[in-house]
């Protein structure tokens, strides 16, 4: 049957609704406390460090996001283990919970496809973790400011703008991910489950299964000679890069660390006429990481778009 109107009726009001249940729940509440409480402590050891390097280092806020004091890693290793999880919890019953709760026949029901209620999910779980992100960002700003006592410059806050778009990329792909397995599994537990395991296997067993293809596929590899090793190293490397893990990991080193000048093994040979030590400006950090971006984004388009078939093609009336 042709569909009358615009496929996105309705898309708004989804959005919205979402975004205030997210919002308000007491699982978002948990999982932006412990984020809070686990980012503030690696700031505020981060700061302690480096209180002594104001008149030294021209990055000194970079440095305050990456560096690490035992036993707290640093805050960006909070966020690569909280942002999943996070994105996780939105989406595992974003579809399922509707079924299980009978409503989401007398949802279509109303003037709005299915369309706009998918995305207007999307939507809504990303929107609510770009609030949370964004206001946890101000608020370690404002902390760094109050401890070392010297504004970030504009440089700074350039990387630090493009390291919470592309940390927004990451928790798009896991918050796509919930959200396709909420379409497949009628049982919200399974759901989530099943995105827990894949986030899993890419954290823990993804980077052992790298090397041991890199060495399957390169049998013949000399060990005593360099090119061969070379080989090995950039294989596993081009394995390593199929997993959302490794694209943030590799975007957020080249974008908050000026220094970074390659993101994979080079030769002695390579370094000639380079100037070591000299930052690169924002611009050329991001044409060094934009693949790495790209493949984020499409990544999450693609997760999103396999949930989009899966959800058109199933039977909703009660």
């Amino acid at each position: 049957m042709r569909r009358e109107g615009s496929p996105w009726t309705g898309l708004w009001a989804v959005f919205f609704k979402e975004m205030a249940d997210h919002l308000s729940g007491l699982r978002m509440r948990i999982l932006e406390g412990l984020i809070l409480l686990s980012a503030l402590a690696a700031v505020y050891t981060g700061s302690q460090a480096l209180r002594q390097t104001v008149g030294e280092d021209p990055y000194l806020y970079l440095k305050l996001l990456t560096t690490a004091q035992d036993p707290l890693p640093s805050f960006v290793g909070f966020l690569s283990f909280f942002v999943p999880l996070a994105a996780i919890a939105l989406a595992f019953d974003a579809v399922n919970g509707e079924y299980a709760r009978g409503t989401l026949s007398r949802v279509l029901s109303q003037p709005i496809y299915r369309d706009a209620l998918l995305f207007g999910k999307f939507l809504a779980g990303l929107g609510t973790l770009a609030v949370v992100l964004l206001a946890l960002l101000l608020l370690v700003l404002g902390l760094g400011v109050f401890t070392l006592g010297v504004p970030p410059g504009g440089e700074e806050v350039g990387r630090i703008l493009f390291f919470f778009l592309a940390t927004l990329a990451y928790a798009g792909v896991w918050l796509a991910l919930g959200l396709l397995f909420s379409v497949l599994f009628r049982q919200p537990a399974t759901a989530a489950l099943a995105a827990i395991g894949v986030w899993l296997f890419f954290a823990v067993f993804f980077p052992i299964l790298t090397d041991l293809a890199a060495s399957a596929f390169l049998l013949q590899a000399d060990p005593f000679d360099p090119e061969s090793q070379l080989r090995q190293a950039n294989l596993a490397l081009w394995f390593s890069r199929l997993s959302p893990n490794t694209l943030f990991a590799e975007a957020l080193t080249a974008i908050l660390n000026p220094a970074v000048r390659s993101l994979g093994p080079i030769l002695i040979t390579q370094l000639e006429g380079a100037v070591l030590g000299t930052p690169l400006p924002l611009g050329q950090s991001l044409l060094l990481v934009w693949p790495q971006l790209t493949g984020l984004f499409a990544l999450a388009v693609l997760l999103f778009t396999l949930a989009y078939v899966a959800f058109q093609r199933q039977e909703v009336r009660a």
